[in-house]
């Protein structure tokens, strides 16, 4: 909020000369850890990040990209792109998704406010649906938070639960999933002994079903609703630890690619789809993997696959999942508030700006970078380019990803003119980190010398 002495106004900076463009280069997933054969960037040929080390090492700085210094509550966080990528647009630190909720378990206010009060009134008569990754990660929600949620949720009110979980093995390890299903199953059967009928209702894994981001595959989103609204999936088992423990076992399987299953009664009828009347929430709190549901669950002339039946529920996210689409439109914890980015203060002091990445980090140098907010500060003076990421093909496969287009695009930033700062973010270094193929990365560098020489 601007106080009577604000100003927007930059200081000239004491050592860039004027006229001259600054180019800022993320590199996503980059870091310095200690040296095993596990680090895939001390076993890589990394000439080209060496010489910038070795060539200047008084410029050469370690930022801290997790725990407290990017707003999460402790630094045994591990932090995520998200959160990174807040801190860096807004130059300073603000309380973020997994603290804010922390903060607001802790102190009773996530009860107290109007997303609350509003999925309470499905208490009575309907069921509560919670949806979300069963992870202990802290990247898109945490199994602690969970159980908070539905032991305050049960003294308030709620008679009947359903869980629809999401198997991580990304931000955690593969095979956790088991371990998790089994916490939670303790935990309901302890909610059935005070008489809440409380039940796992479907699940699957959170890379094939859910959680698809940037609208990228929406068959994703559609095998998670057919699930966990309509309560269809081809597989069915009378347990989710069943479910769990037997996807696995198959060929290749892992937590993140577990195909949709639904829990079913003796009959076989499925124990949990959603029905007029019910609450849903949808649990993380990180929103870039929430969006595309929460559009599903609320947006009237929703058009992208065929929701077959449409209940009529009361919705609240976690949080606030895109401050600009007001989406969702009732949620349980506020998001951060963060303002004055240094987007906005380049724009007020006549400074244009370019941003560009491919699909999976575009929203990372604009929506993040800005606060958490859609579109332009001032369209004049700003460019967004967004590279469309390669889609049916994992990045392990195809290391390269799009580093040399997004190269290309800064390098035609840079020479236009037009432009006092150019911002890229080559998403390499993190999404084939998160593949866990410890050989591709080797065509990574050979793509930044690409990029360099570019």
């Amino acid at each position: 909020m601007a106080s009577s002495g604000f100003s927007w106004t930059l200081p000239d900076h004491p050592k860039l000369p004027k006229g001259k463009p600054v180019a800022v280069v993320v590199l996503d997933g980059w870091g310095e850890a200690n040296a095993d054969q596990y680090n895939c960037i001390h076993v890589a040929q990394t000439p080209v990040m060496d010489s910038l080390k070795n060539g200047a090492p008084e410029r050469w700085r370690l930022v801290k990209a997790h725990g407290t210094a990017v707003g999460l509550p402790s630094d045994d966080d591990m932090g995520n792109s998200e959160v990174g990528h807040n801190a860096l647009g807004a130059g300073r630190i603000f309380a973020q998704g997994a603290k804010l909720v922390d903060q607001a378990l802790a102190s009773g206010k996530i009860y107290e406010g109007d997303g609350f009060n509003y999925i309470k009134e499905s208490f009575e008569n309907g069921t509560l649906h919670l949806i979300g990754l069963l992870s202990d990660g802290g990247v898109h929600s945490r199994l602690d938070q969970l159980q908070l949620l539905l032991k305050g949720a049960s003294e308030r009110g709620a008679k009947r639960i359903r869980v629809h979980i999401l198997t991580d093995g990304r931000d955690v390890l593969d095979g956790s999933s088991v371990g998790f299903v089994e916490t939670l199953e303790n935990d309901l059967s302890q909610l059935r002994e005070k008489g809440i009928d409380a039940q796992i209702a479907s699940g699957g894994g959170r890379m094939y079903v859910t959680m698809d981001r940037y609208e990228n595959d929406w068959d994703v989103v559609k095998r998670g609703w057919d699930a966990q609204v309509l309560g269809e999936a081809p597989h069915k088992f009378k347990s989710a630890l069943e479910a769990v423990k037997t996807l696995r076992a198959e060929p290749n399987a892992n937590d993140q690619y577990l195909p949709p299953f639904v829990i079913v009664d003796d009959s076989g009828k499925a124990v949990g789809p959603v029905l007029d009347g019910d609450a849903v929430v949808t649990i993380n709190f990180r929103a870039d993997r929430m969006v595309m549901l929460a559009k599903a669950l609320e947006y009237a002339d929703f058009d992208k696959f065929d929701r077959v039946r449409v209940p009529k529920i009361r919705y609240a996210g976690m949080l606030q999942y895109d401050g600009e689409l007001k989406l969702p439109s009732r949620y349980l914890v506020s998001p951060p508030e963060i303002e004055r980015t240094s987007g906005e203060y380049l724009v007020k002091n006549g400074i244009c700006t370019f941003a560009c990445s491919e699909t999976v980090k575009f929203g990372h140098v604009t929506f993040f970078w800005n606060g958490n907010r859609s579109g332009y500060f001032d369209e004049t003076k700003e460019e967004y380019v967004e590279i469309p990421s390669d889609s049916g093909i994992t990045f392990n496969v195809a290391p390269k990803m799009k580093a040399l287009e997004i190269a290309e695009k800064a390098r035609d930033a840079l020479l236009s003119g037009k432009f006092d700062q150019v911002r890229v973010n080559l998403p390499n270094g993190d999404m084939v980190g998160h593949t866990g193929d410890i050989e591709a990365p080797a065509d990574y560098e050979t793509t930044l010398i690409e990029v360099a020489d570019n």
